[in-house]
């Protein structure tokens, strides 16, 4: 294993307070033990580091290691100072007590030749909780993955009075000319805000060269949403020709000014405290600009965070979840256009084999206009969303399937309508025909006045015009590109974006595999259009042309943790085709050698995707084994898609999917 020097990164021997979990490995692992059924993590022979290295054990990828339990009941930070040699990944898991499955809270691959900092935030909680760290090192020589320390402070990691070298994670942007350095009482600024012997951090204008000589300080990352009162203190120079602001960038890059000052010198320390609503992960910077090398220093020195809003008369962050809908118990809010009369119609297809179902479960309920069923060809339907406020920005997801239309000009698109004016701006249209499959769509916008989504539909003629389907309207703050959740991934979630998910064949009986596939299926009329997840993306099947009646491929999941609590395992399946077979699916527990059946559908059951939910109760490690039989004919493709496990009990759904056949009124819709 190759270690490196730690560069700028090390902890300085005054430390502030440290909670259960912290450990530098000087003297052993401080409770942390690695999980013996993988590979082991080792502490370094002259201690200061613990590391996994390649090659790993038989059938092992990865090595786990977990932390003694840890004091959540306030808000905490962990600064980990790691290193991945040649290539690897490290993960930072939360495991709480109950829980069947680990959360992702953090993730790196880039190797370094150095040592990194990284900060995660740990919200407030009063069940049993541990860290789990899961090192992959790349499976070739010289990779490992190694932790120098681990440092659990109270407070939130954007939270910083810079008496420790490490500058709790903040990071200097560097520039050529101009840069942010840590000063103290020694050093040329002789104040400080808090004791004679504090430390501060301070940019000075004396080596820049050019006009507008920047100076970046950046926080670490946010790693959960975040609200509340940002709170620092800075002295500025009375030379002139300096600015300070401070703006937040999200993890596309993209920046917003939240603070300027008024006034560009102070003569003493001066408090400043800003209100922050980060829904999504950003990072706060602190920007100095010079314009002459006599412009004068900033200097900057406690900054601090509290979850209560700086004013209390301070806009509430605006719920944008007001505007979702899956129509499952109306229209939500969303109205008609008074001209346009009642075009869209909320209806629930019966789910069988000439329909397509709704987007949700396969046999809810969804929106459906320019059908024969209005008989009003040659006329423009429009549905009014509710009003979002300006200057935020919005991230909109929805569903549609267009059926029947040989030209999509004006099949569906969507507008902003803009606060007073009632001016309409067109964000989106559709391009091409989505193949009679639910797709979804996502638009970012943002305006500076209030705005209303509205879905437009043209109907031009009878020859022109088919049937538009609406489902599953969201929306959320920022940019869709960004992720508003806590975790990095919702866990025990499967959608095959990312590959299989820990999920595996099992080739001692199988004749043939699961095959990850996006798209149509190669044999007619079997088999999906699409996945469920986009409409585009991927997806597990079995293609039942190679195999013989009665054979079967089984998909088999990762460990799965007991649980004293019922379990729900929620998933859509597709089965399509007139020689289809039979989808089960079993419960496989740790020391007993018999399966049991969960769950099972015979023959064809729709020309949709179709949500099960399977409840069921395991108190020991245990697996969940999907099934797929092949049935009469070559036509017996069946597919799987977004498989989720969550706390169960399940949530009735209000409709139910027989066990196999449909009513002979296939063609049932209702109103």
């Amino acid at each position: 294993m190759l270690l490196f020097l730690l560069l700028g990164v090390h902890f300085a021997v005054v430390r502030t307070q440290t909670l259960p979990g912290s450990c530098d490995f000087e003297s052993g692992t401080c409770g942390y033990v690695s999980d013996p059924s993988l590979s082991q993590w080792a502490v370094n022979q002259d201690g200061s580091f613990i590391s996994v290295d390649w090659p790993l054990v038989e059938r092992s990828e990865k090595a786990v290691l977990v932390s003694p339990e840890l004091e959540m009941f306030d808000w905490s930070c962990v600064r980990l100072v790691y290193q991945i040699t040649g290539s690897g990944s490290l993960r930072l898991h939360l495991r709480s007590e109950g829980d069947t499955f680990d959360r992702t809270l953090w993730t790196a691959d880039a190797p370094s030749e150095s040592w990194l900092l990284a900060s995660i935030d740990l919200w407030n909680t009063s069940a049993s909780t541990k860290m789990v760290l899961e090192g992959r090192p790349g499976s070739s020589p010289n990779n490992s993955v190694s932790i120098f320390e681990i440092h659990i402070v109270p407070g939130y990691c954007i939270e910083c009075n810079f008496e420790e070298s490490h500058m709790c994670g903040y990071r200097n942007q560097w520039n050529p000319s101009v840069n942010w350095f840590m000063g103290g009482p020694d050093r040329e600024t002789k104040s400080n805000l808090t004791t004679k012997t504090g430390h501060y951090m301070y940019v000075n204008s004396r080596y820049a060269s050019n006009r507008q000589e920047v100076a970046r300080l950046v926080s670490p990352m946010t790693t959960t949403p975040m609200s509340g009162c940002l709170s620092f203190h800075y002295l500025q120079s009375q030379d002139g020709g300096s600015e300070f602001s401070v703006f937040t960038r999200d993890t596309l890059g993209q920046g917003e000014e939240i603070w300027r000052p008024r006034v560009y010198h102070t003569s003493t320390w001066t408090l400043v405290q800003l209100d922050i609503k980060a829904p999504y992960p950003l990072e706060v910077v602190f920007e100095a600009a010079f314009s002459k090398p006599s412009s004068g220093r900033v200097v900057l020195d406690n900054i601090s965070f509290s979850a209560e809003f700086c004013n209390a008369e301070t806009e509430p962050t605006f719920d944008p979840s007001i505007a979702n809908c899956d129509f499952e118990m109306g229209f939500c809010g969303y109205r008609q256009g008074q001209k346009d009369g009642s075009v869209w119609k909320r209806v629930a297809v019966k789910p069988n084999l000439y329909r397509t179902g709704d987007h949700s479960t396969g046999a809810g309920s969804f929106l459906l206009a320019n059908t024969q069923i209005s008989r009003r060809p040659g006329y423009m339907s429009r549905l009014f969303g509710l009003q979002l406020p300006g200057r935020l920005k919005y991230c909109l997801r929805f569903y549609y399937a267009l059926m029947g239309f040989r030209r999509t000009d004006g099949a569906l698109a969507v507008y902003i309508q803009h606060e007073k004016s009632n001016t309409q701006e067109k964000i989106w249209a559709v391009s091409r025909s989505s193949k009679d499959i639910w797709t979804e769509v996502e638009i970012t916008f943002q305006r500076p006045k209030a705005t209303k989504v509205v879905f437009v539909s043209v109907c031009k003629n009878f020859w022109d015009c088919g049937s538009v389907a609406l489902d599953d309207i969201s929306v959320t703050l920022g940019d869709c590109s960004l992720s508003s959740g806590v975790f990095l991934s919702i866990p025990g979630q499967c959608d095959f974006e990312s590959g299989n998910c820990g999920y595996t064949q099992e080739k001692d009986t199988d004749t043939v595999d699961w095959v990850l596939a996006r798209g149509s299926t190669p044999t007619s009329y079997t088999g999906p259009s699409g996945d469920h997840t986009t409409g585009m993306g991927h997806y597990m099947y079995i293609e039942a042309s190679p195999m013989l009646p009665g054979q079967s491929a089984r998909l088999v999941s990762g460990d799965i943790r007991g649980s004293g609590s019922p379990l729900c395992l929620q998933f859509h399946f597709h089965m399509f085709g007139s020689g289809t077979g039979r989808l089960s699916i079993y419960l496989r527990q740790e020391g007993q050698g018999q399966e049991e059946v969960l769950w099972s559908r015979l023959g064809e059951q729709s020309i949709s995707w179709l949500k099960a939910e399977v409840d069921y109760k395991c108190d020991r490690k245990h697996q969940i084994v999907f099934e797929a039989v092949r049935g009469t004919s070559i036509r017996s493709d069946i597919a799987i898609d977004d498989i989720l496990f969550k706390k169960g009990p399940c949530k009735a759904t209000g409709r139910t999917v027989p066990q196999s056949g449909f009513s002979k009124n296939f063609n049932d819709i209702e109103h």
